[in-house]
């Protein structure tokens, strides 16, 4: 796809964003359904969409390490360490998130944030100027699809802009690995 399309179609993601919409976009793991993380509404929709309890928490992408002192009260030097050491995405779960919206943060006010070195949702996270949340396109319960041709028309229908790019992609990718990393260092890993 050429740079000016890729500049349109982000354009246009944001644009739904921005109006409290939810979109279907790439992310440097599988496909993700997405919203402003900040808007409660939006959230709302995506645990809809996906027939997801919000007891269960959702992860959010940023678009850099140094975004992650914005949304959260302690990034501990460990969480760096091991998201700039690793070769695959790590998600990180924090203690206390911030800014955020409040159905977005698990009972406890934790919150999982992934810095994304994919280009799409880089670019997405950096011309919102907020978090994407990034949930997998499917719903609860459903196997993941492993890319985009896979996600059901149910999931397509649902969403109120579906990103251009990379559709054609037919590379399979992993979830992200999921640690939690408390404001002390403790280090636990909840999914491999």
């Amino acid at each position: 796809m050429e740079q000016i399309d890729l500049n349109k179609d982000i354009d246009a993601a944001v644009r739904v964003l921005d109006e409290g919409g939810v979109i279907l976009y790439p992310t440097d793991t599988v496909w993700g359904i997405g919203c402003d993380a900040c808007n409660p509404a939006a959230v709302e929709k995506v645990y809809r969409i996906k027939n997801r309890p919000d007891s269960k928490a959702l992860i959010t992408l940023v678009g850099s390490v140094g975004d992650l002192e914005r949304w959260v009260e302690i990034v501990p030097p460990v969480a760096v360490d091991m998201i700039s050491g690793s070769e695959r995405p790590v998600t990180v779960v924090f203690d206390k998130g911030r800014g955020l919206a409040p159905n977005l943060l698990a009972a406890d006010g934790s919150v999982g944030l992934r810095v994304t070195s994919e280009a799409y949702s880089r670019a997405l996270c950096d011309r919102l100027g907020r978090p994407v949340v990034s949930t997998s396109a499917n719903v609860s319960g459903d196997p993941s699809p492993a890319f985009y041709a896979e996600i059901s028309p149910e999931i397509l229908s649902l969403v109120d802009y579906v990103a251009c790019y990379r559709r054609d992609d037919t590379v399979p990718r992993q979830p992200s690995q999921v640690v939690k990393i408390s404001s002390d260092g403790t280090v636990k890993i909840l999914r491999h």
